[in-house]
């Protein structure tokens, strides 16, 4: 490196400092941030090892109802090491593409830090899954090798058309990730730069099967230094995310924030959400910051709270707007406020209530450093209510995904006219709050996964007794919303609960749980006149329906006996 250059950790190291000493100033952080300019670049080349190597901390604590198991940051860099050798010399390239499908143990993030030192792609992906939808993820994903357990390597249809298979545990047709463990730790750079592909995560669409989103080298492992800022993680802490692994969410808050910042990932491993458990872990760990889906506080809310835990210092949340009297219930027993942040797939942390930014009732904040934000309207001009959109060229976030994989329509549709376009609506107030309104397409939420109306109509089709159907959120207090299928049936069947049941048996063999319908109604559909199902009237039916306490006289649940 020529003398009086910058070299990509420096510069990396530079732009978190900024976030770090600016932590309780927002409108400081925003005016001095600027993104690193990064070409040749590792994150765990450059960050990562370079900062474990003068920490004697535990980089991650995965804790179970038996036991804990504490890894350091050195044994990280270790363990990463010897795996990622071991790949290389059985086959696997930079580009090559991995799926990876773990609970949270210990050997997912040793995964992604040898993935990440050997530029090869990685597909997240949850447990939950399907054979069908494994089958789909690693055709469509260009699949070549894949990590995972027991469970997951039984829903393997094929196996011999993937170079690398690895098991946590003992299976047919797979080698033992302890032996990729016991693999020398020697191990030559390999050279990546800062806008080679590393993620592909699936997304949900309305009109067309999942999107696959493409993000680099920079996107994510430096974009989430927006996220690190928004949550307020400090070097030492030790932070907690509540999220499924195989989502992007797993990645924002249990992978690159906290590391970024420096602090101890905690995860709890259970198989069963229970928000007891849960308090108890906040208070026997020491947890200094969490993060947790909507629905997860609503959950704790019903346990008594009791007193704040000793250690914790910053609560967030993110996935849709948490309710106020959930914050109420939180504040009043513990003494902190809930912050609401807003992100997607496609980016890190866009708009959030940061530590040092008051928060307003109803609001999810203020843009984060790093991100210029305009609300649009619908001929494309800034507006108070409208499109949250980024604004892109010399501003464009080095967050911002690469595009849709093997879709440039799709992408450039969303990054016309110099903004990237997220989809969803939102109002500003006059001090530059931004309070979202909905979702500008029908993707909804349910227990913090994105549910996609167009693949669950898909299935619903597909049963000989179905015409036509249309999935609406369906208002739920805890999970948020349910997926509620309007079903038009064909000639010669039934509008029965006998019918129903036949129809849930079909999505259930066919939909992870997450993704499953979980109310049916059999209705006429309302249409546009050019023949378009009108969603939004449904919506607002399912919405008054609910509010009624009431359900409609053809409508039967997955619950019913």
């Amino acid at each position: 490196m020529l003398r009086g250059m910058t070299s990509p950790g420096e510069a990396f190291r530079r732009a978190r400092e900024v976030l770090l000493r600016y932590r309780d100033d927002p409108e400081r952080a925003r005016a001095e941030f600027r993104w690193p300019q990064l070409d040749a670049w590792n994150w765990v080349d450059d960050w990562f090892e370079p900062y474990a190597a003068g920490v004697t901390r535990p980089a991650l604590q995965v804790v179970r109802d038996s036991d804990v198991e504490t890894t350091s940051f050195g044994e990280l860099v270790e363990r990463s090491r010897r795996v990622a050798r071991w790949l290389r010399d059985h086959g696997a390239q930079p580009g090559d593409r991995m799926l990876v499908m773990l609970t949270n143990v210990t050997p997912l993030w040793e995964t992604m830090l040898a993935a990440i030192r050997l530029g090869v792609v990685v597909i997240p992906a949850t447990p939950q899954l399907t054979s069908h939808d494994l089958d789909e993820r690693i055709a469509r994903g260009n699949v070549k090798h894949l990590v995972t357990d027991r469970e997951g390597a039984a829903k393997l249809r094929d196996p011999e058309r993937l170079a690398i298979r690895l098991c946590t545990s003992e299976a047919a047709g797979f080698v033992a990730f302890d032996d990729a463990r016991s693999a020398p730790n020697e191990l030559a750079r390999t050279p990546t730069r800062a806008s080679d592909p590393l993620l592909l995560y699936f997304t949900s669409g309305t009109t067309a099967k999942p999107k696959l989103v493409l993000h680099t080298h920079a996107s994510y492992p430096v974009g989430h230094l927006s996220t690190m800022y928004w949550i307020g993680i400090r070097d030492g802490d030790i932070h907690q995310n509540i999220s499924s692994p195989g989502w992007a969410k797993h990645a924002w808050s249990s992978l690159f924030a906290p590391w970024n910042a420096g602090a101890t990932i905690l995860v709890h491993d259970q198989a069963r959400f229970s928000a007891a458990r849960t308090l108890a872990v906040l208070r026997d760990h020491r947890v200094n910051t969490l993060c947790a889906p909507p629905t997860v506080w609503r959950m704790l809310i019903l346990e008594s709270l009791g007193e704040r835990p000793a250690a914790l210092r910053e609560l967030v949340s993110a996935g849709e707007p948490l309710n106020p009297e959930v914050i109420a219930a939180v504040q009043e027993a513990w003494g902190i406020t809930v912050r609401d942040g807003y992100g997607q797939t496609e980016t890190t942390a866009q708009v959030g209530n940061s530590p040092g930014l008051p928060v307003r009732a109803g609001s999810m904040g203020k843009p984060l450093p790093g991100y210029e934000i305009a609300l649009l309207d619908r001929d494309g001009k800034p507006a108070q209510e409208g499109e949250v959109s980024i604004r892109l060229g010399d501003a464009r976030p080095l967050a911002l995904m690469t595009g849709y994989l093997d879709d440039p329509q799709r992408t450039a549709e969303v990054t016309a006219h110099g903004y990237y376009r997220t989809g969803d609506e939102a109002t500003q107030d006059a001090d530059g709050y931004i309070h979202f309104v909905g979702r500008g397409d029908d993707v909804f939420k349910s227990s913090d996964y994105r549910i996609s109306p167009f693949e669950l109509e898909s299935v619903l089709i597909e049963h000989d007794a179905v015409a036509e159907a249309a999935v609406v959120p369906s208002p739920d207090p805890v999970r948020l919303a349910v997926p509620k299928a309007f079903v038009v049936l064909r000639p010669g069947a039934e509008p029965t609960a006998e019918t129903a049941r036949a129809i849930f048996a079909h999505c259930s063999e066919r939909l992870p749980p997450y993704n499953r319908v979980r109310r049916i109604e059999f209705a006429a559909l309302p249409k546009t006149i050019s023949g378009k199902i009108r969603r939004v009237e449904l919506r607002t039916q399912e919405k008054a329906q609910r509010e009624s306490g009431q359900r409609a006289a053809l409508e039967f649940w997955l619950d019913d006996k």
